[in-house]
């Protein structure tokens, strides 16, 4: 039976010398790696961690994050990954919701975890840097699990209320790690590098896991920041690297003359997060000379559900088909099975698809049926069942009776030349019920006024469509992936209207 682990055992004794892990300031190859996650496997154990006990892992995307990750999934621990930003309120809600009885903490930001821990009398383990740990003696083997033991238990961003613990089986992790080896047609010899954090689904499943079950070298940046990235992609001679449309909206606008040569090992980049603009997309194969893939997924399908694959038609627009073995159909509002091209809620089902949230019959019941999984996200399917996310159905704005969608309104003003960020959100209106507004971050140096960005908008969108409230900002909130955060977003009552 599997464990998340076996595979650094497995490369280390195939390829010891191999580079496993890698950082600005750290190289591990898979014999060292296993040699760490084993030890610390083993002090893990020694402190009564063992199968099915919850442990809350608080480090930031540093080679070290892994040795921990991997040697709670060793001893058959449930590992909770928590962001390093979150405050002792929000570490002491999971750790209660979800029975955990032990904190791993990264030493540089230990405060709040130990905080926590004196409070709730949890057993608090700070983990150091380069990841030593004292014990009486190294885990030999990972253990034994089944496929449907929960292997992570990843909290959800609690935009429609508390957070819900997502578990995500031993199963789960194997598919979608298989999965991106086919769709990046990722090899052991090749290089994967992001700056994403670990404790997300996206750079913890999607990325770390495929690269570890390759055998591959996984590259990490903790924090992101542009011109680190572009440095370790040339340094490190990156093969394929991930992120999230902010993380390449940035890099396209990296001033210099950072291009092609720089990077020659390039072939791809992995988009996933949030929806991409089709600007940035050809910006960034223009500038890098390199394939943009964008997927969709969510926490609840470990990270990826649909995504375009390294070798078969690029569709831009859209978010690839369904992974191997998965199923994508669209909900109309009656509740039948859509059309092709009509949109409607995304509805999955396949290997990723969550066991369930934790401890909450109700949430599960609501969102999981039969196998599939209702998104909340609104799309359309296509004759060759390319996937289109048009909105989350909760972003939807209507407006005098008519559909306006977020995305359709963003993507117009990306194309704008002096636009380098955009929202768009619905804004309560006595007259239309909800009225549509943008806030707008330029290129630096540039000026535009609101009756400019207006009149433009009128000529590539329908009039009920352009934005009536717009507002320029500097920079636009942001979670810790780098994903815009609409719901933070405050709007007076009569900010940005036209007089």
């Amino acid at each position: 039976m599997p464990n998340m682990a076996d595979p650094i055992w497995t490369h280390a004794t195939g390829a010891p010398e191999r580079p496993a892990l890698r950082s600005p300031s750290t190289t591990w190859n898979y014999a060292t790696l296993r040699d760490k996650v084993a030890a610390f496997a083993g002090h893990l154990r020694d402190r009564g961690i063992s199968q099915g006990d919850r442990v809350l892992l608080i480090a930031p995307s540093v080679p070290e994050f892994a040795v921990a990750y991997y040697a709670a999934q060793a001893v058959g621990a449930i590992v909770v990954t928590l962001n390093t930003m979150s405050t002792p309120a929000e570490i002491e809600y999971v750790a209660t919701d979800s029975g955990a009885r032990h904190i791993v903490a990264w030493h540089a930001s230990a405060v709040a975890g130990e905080r926590v821990a004196s409070k709730l009398t949890m057993d608090l383990v700070i983990l150091d840097a380069g990841a030593g740990a004292a014990t009486r003696a190294p885990l030999d083997e990972p253990v034994e699990r089944a496929d449907d033991d929960t292997a992570i238990l990843l909290y959800t961003s609690g935009t429609t209320g508390r957070p819900k613990g997502v578990q995500l089986t031993v199963a789960n992790l194997f598919a979608v790690a298989s999965a991106f080896i086919t769709q990046l047609n990722f090899a052991s010899t090749e290089k994967f590098g992001t700056a994403l954090p670990l404790f997300h689904v996206f750079g913890q499943c999607v990325c770390m896991n495929t690269v570890m079950l390759a055998g591959g070298s996984f590259s990490v940046l903790s924090p992101f920041e542009p011109r680190a990235m572009l440095a370790m992609i040339r340094d490190h001679e990156i093969d394929v690297v991930a992120g999230v449309p902010t993380m390449w909206n940035y890099l396209v606008h990296v001033e210099g003359d950072f291009g092609p040569k720089d990077c020659p090992d390039l072939r791809l980049a992995a988009s996933g997060g949030a929806s991409l603009p089709v600007e940035v997309i050809a910006a960034f194969e223009r500038r890098f000379a390199c394939t943009i893939l964008e997927g969709y997924g969510l926490t609840e399908t470990t990270g990826a559900a649909s995504y375009h694959r390294d070798g078969i038609e690029q569709r831009a627009g859209t978010v690839g088909v369904a992974l191997p073995d998965t199923e994508i159909v669209i909900e109309s509002l009656d509740g039948r099975r859509a059309p092709v091209g009509e949109v409607g809620q995304v509805l999955v089902k396949g290997p990723t698809v969550m066991k369930g949230y934790w401890n909450n019959e109700a949430a599960t019941a609501a969102d999981l049926s039969d196998g599939w999984l209702r998104t909340g996200d609104l799309g359309r399917l296509d004759g060759d069942g390319y996937l289109a996310i048009v909105d989350r159905a909760k972003d939807l704005i209507i407006r005098g009776g008519y559909n306006v969608y977020p995305r359709e309104v963003e993507e117009v003003l990306y194309s704008h030349p002096d636009v380098v960020e955009a929202a768009v959100i619905g804004v309560p209106d006595e007259r239309y019920g909800e009225e549509v507004a943008a806030v707008v971050v330029l290129a630096p140096g540039r000026e535009l006024s609101a009756d400019e960005l207006r009149a433009w908008l009128k000529e590539q969108l329908s009039a009920y469509k352009v934005p009536h409230l717009i507002r320029f900002d500097d920079a636009l909130p942001k979670g810790a992936t780098g994903k815009i955060l609409k719901r933070a977003i405050e709007w007076t009552t009569d900010e940005g209207a036209t007089p």
